[in-house]
């Protein structure tokens, strides 16, 4: 009978304190109501855009290649350099066309002596016509009076003829020596433009961004030397979706991102009329302001508008963000409830909900510190 004694105790206490516990949990207070602030979940007219990705390129570039064959001897331009418009980048082994044209000038020396020669003849052989001339005018007269005989008339009738004969022949020289010096002027301006070729220019005022060539290379006709783009003057050329060519036009404003989240106001320039058959896109170029520190190659997005679309938003002060998890609290019944939600772009203060809420719906604005989730709430304009 001992151990019954014993074990009656135990439950006796377990069920005595059991019956205290919830007068315990009744007698204490409730937690009082976090006032909070609330905005509703609007439908909005947001306008939509187009997003494609492309890179900055310069309008202008241009590729220095040589036009005649020669060794370099000087290089005055490196990667990066800003040039002038007109300034000497390469010089070549000129030596032969120098010759080239030394010869050519040397011809005119010899064509120009010749021509006093010529204008002494040709003098002579006009004062011989002149005489000639007269004497057979005066030939003619004696001859209609008999004076003198048919035989003498017809000597000086010859003599008019050879004189004739000899000043026509000088002249004709004198012509072939006037001819000769345009040719040869010809040749010189031939030998100086060769000769020109030696010395490379910048076509316009740039940026060297490549370099191919060093002093004692062999430069042939064709083969790039250095490469200039036109400095402060660029494009972002966009690759765009097929299904989007209606979209875009030539003159159309743009807005560009560049890396760093650099935004310029850029203008559709050219639509490259030709579709990739594998990507199924098309070139757009944009011309971008002058901006500094633009170079070629850089990242860039083109956003094109195509109008405006229903969308669900909220204030961006109502969205709560943990890592990768985005919330809002939702009053319910004076309630506080977590809410995930899924956003989209985000302008102008206002968050685009993809998913998670509806239009109509009260998130807590701001969120006060300590809310949690389930918490009471008292709503306060």
């Amino acid at each position: 009978m001992k151990p019954y004694f014993l074990l009656l105790p135990i439950p006796v206490l377990l069920l005595t304190s059991c019956g205290k516990e919830p007068e315990h949990r009744a007698a204490q207070p409730q937690a009082a109501p976090v006032a909070v602030q609330v905005a509703a979940v609007t439908a909005q007219d947001w306008p939509t855009s187009y997003e494609a990705s492309g890179t900055v390129r310069a309008r202008t570039t241009a590729t220095i290649s040589a036009k005649v064959m020669g060794y370099v001897q000087q290089v005055s331009a490196q990667v990066g350099d800003h040039v002038r418009e007109g300034q000497t980048l390469i010089t070549l082994d000129a030596r032969d066309l120098d010759v080239n044209l030394r010869r050519a000038e040397a011809g005119r020396a010899e064509v120009e002596s010749a021509i006093p020669e010529l204008e002494n003849a040709t003098a002579a052989a006009k004062a011989n016509l002149d005489l000639a001339q007269s004497t057979f005018k005066r030939m003619e007269e004696l001859a209609g009076k008999k004076s003198i005989s048919n035989q003498e008339l017809d000597e000086a009738s010859g003599r008019l003829k050879a004189a004739q004969a000899n000043y026509d022949m000088v002249r004709s020289r004198r012509a072939q020596v006037t001819s000769k010096m345009a040719t040869v002027d010809q040749e010189i301006r031939a030998a100086g433009i060769m000769r020109d070729y030696a010395k490379l220019a910048a076509p316009f005022s740039g940026v060297v961004i490549t370099r191919t060539v060093e002093p004692g290379n062999l430069a042939t006709p064709g083969v790039p030397l250095l490469t200039i783009e036109q400095d402060g003057l660029y494009r972002l050329e966009a690759s765009v979706d097929e299904s989007k060519l209606a979209s875009v036009r030539v003159g159309q404003a743009v807005e560009a991102v560049l890396e760093a989240d650099r935004k310029l106001n850029a203008r559709v320039a050219e639509i490259v009329p030709s579709v990739d058959a594998a990507s199924r896109t098309y070139i757009v170029k944009l011309d971008l302001p002058a901006t500094p520190q633009l170079r070629t190659g850089m990242f860039g997005r083109a956003i094109f508008p195509l109008g405006t679309q229903k969308i669900v938003s909220i204030p961006q002060g109502a969205l709560t963000e943990r890592g990768q998890l985005q919330s809002v609290f939702v009053v319910e019944d004076g309630v506080a409830r977590t809410r995930l939600v899924t956003t989209g772009r985000r302008t102008g203060g206002g968050v685009e909900v993809l998913s998670g809420l509806t239009a109509g719906e009260k998130v807590v604005l701001p969120v006060p510190a300590g809310l949690q989730d389930g918490g009471r709430v008292e709503v306060r304009q």
